[in-house]
This record gives structure tokens, sequence and C-alpha cells, in this order.
């Protein structure tokens, strides 16, 4: 199975590890990824509200370099913008032939629809399988509560693959590799996003609400599918701590992580040890990894 790939800028940076994973996992499943030549960055979400035509154009330059008909990523935000683009420009000629002209300053152009945008955990989920996963694991996650958390941006309002509101795919993908995966009625609530350099009260009471179900429901570990989540679950946990005068100290993964750790692949190979708070004494406590 073969796929073009958009890791998308975190993943360069403060999600290596998620990039790591991702790349591991991939490989182990025999799923190629071909990087996207000369990509660049999808905007995140300032850009639409600074210049909707351009955040478009730059967005949709990555949908014209794809050479596959169909391009995975695995980053939320990176994920949305794609899609919206696609749906803008199938959905709305005036917009459609504004980005293409703007594409043809370069020598591009791009028709709505010949690109298929997924997830990574759709192609995981969907075109591997239960059963070639389970085949792959070599170490089950037996004993390790997982609270599985989606975010806002995969699952809507442009994802197609699982429940707006109450997605259980990656929960699905948890219990074939033998995790024990949690009740987590917040799995599809928002992080919010940049609201920590906007109003960090607000982000903080967002965060402590994720915090909260995962400990109340006993998990040992948050798993992502976004680094914008896991970032602020992870790096702002210790402000929300220090806000509400809480004590939570849960391990923010990535779902490609846990993947790994079943499939009998090293920590060090799957990024582990880039979180603030440790995953891996919490894991190997669990699962001996």
């Amino acid at each position: 199975m073969k796929y073009a790939f958009y890791p998308g800028c975190s993943l360069e940076v403060n999600a290596a590890a998620y990039d790591v994973s991702v790349r591991a996992v991939c490989q182990a499943l025999g799923v190629e990824l071909e990087e996207l030549d000369d990509w660049n960055c999808c905007g995140a979400t300032e850009y639409f509200s600074q210049d909707e035509l351009t955040a478009c154009a730059v967005i949709a330059r990555n949908l014209a370099i794809t050479k596959c008909d169909q391009l995975t990523a695995p980053c939320a935000a990176c994920f949305l913008n794609l899609k919206k683009v696609d749906t803008l420009m199938s959905e709305h000629a005036d917009m459609n032939g504004k980005i293409n002209e703007a594409l043809a300053a370069g020598g591009l152009s791009y028709k709505p629809g010949t690109v298929q945008i997924r997830h990574l955990l759709d192609v995981i989920y969907t075109d591997v399988g239960e059963e070639r996963i389970r085949a792959a694991v070599k170490k089950p996650l037996n004993g390790l509560r997982v609270a599985p958390y989606y975010g806002c941006q995969v699952v809507r309002p442009f994802g197609g693959f699982d429940d707006p509101e109450y997605p259980t795919k990656m929960d699905e993908l948890f219990t074939w590799i033998g995790a024990e995966v949690v009740d987590y009625p917040v799995k599809g609530h928002c992080c919010g996003g940049h609201m920590t350099q906007i109003s960090e009260p607000e982000a903080y009471e967002l965060i402590r609400r994720l915090l909260h179900s995962a400990d109340e429901y006993q998990a040992d570990v948050i798993a992502c599918l976004c680094p914008m989540c896991q970032l602020n679950l992870d790096a702002y946990q210790s402000g929300v701590n220090g806000h509400f005068g809480t004590n939570y100290n849960l391990p923010i993964v990535y779902f490609t992580q846990l993947l790994g750790l079943a499939f009998g692949l090293a920590p060090k190979q799957l990024g582990f040890g880039k979180e603030l708070v440790a995953a891996e004494p919490v894991i190997a406590a669990k699962v001996g990894v």
C-alpha cells in the first residue's frame, strides 16, 4: 500500500516523536509513505483569519504537487485544512477558479477531488485492518489503561470515517493490540488549540476537563492523534496543576507510539522520552516495556 505523505511542520519539531513513530509503525505494517517533495506549511488556523484566498492557495499547492491519488496526514490540523480546501474547491466554482489562478503563477493547477485526503488513523484502521494489526502484535499491551483522545478536528466537520461526536475507531485499534480502553466521554472535546496564548485561565479549564476525565476513569495514559492536543495536555499539565491546585501526572503519547510498542519496537525507535510527563515508567510498570 502506497500513499503520498504530508507530515506537516509540527512533526519536524515539537511532535518529532509522532514523526518517528508514524514512520516506524507504517514500515512494520507494510504501508509505504512517499513524502511530498517540497511540501509547504498548511498555515494552521491563523492564516485563514488573515487572508482566506491566500491561505487556501498555499494549502492547495500541496494537493497540486501530490502524485498519488491518496494523501495521508497524521496531524489533525493539516488533515482538516487539506480536506477543507479540497471541499471548498469542489463546492464553490468561484473559489476554485481563484485558487487555480493563484496556483498557475507557480505553474501548477489542481482539480478538486483528484486526491483523496485521509488521516493516518483511517488508513491504519480501514486499509490495514484488524487481521493484519493483530498479526503484527508481538507484545500485547495487556493491563495498560488507555484514554483515546481524538480532539475536535479529525472527526468533524470533514472526517467522514468515524462518528463526529463519539468516535470509536482508535478505541477499537487499541483493543486489537491488547490495551484496556477506558470510558472517556470527553474524547471529542476541544483542547483549546492556541487558547493558551490568548487566555490562560480559559485554556487551563479546557485542558483540566480532559485530564480530570482520564484521571477519574483511572487511565494510565492519554493517547492522541494530533500534535497540538499532545502539546497542550503535556506541556501545560503543570500549569493546570498550579492554577487549580491539582496533581495530575498523566503521560500524553501518540497512538502510533502505543502501536509500535505492541509490534515489539523499542521505545527509542518510537520517540519515547521526548514527552514532558514521562511515559516509559508507567508503561514499563504495566506491560514491562
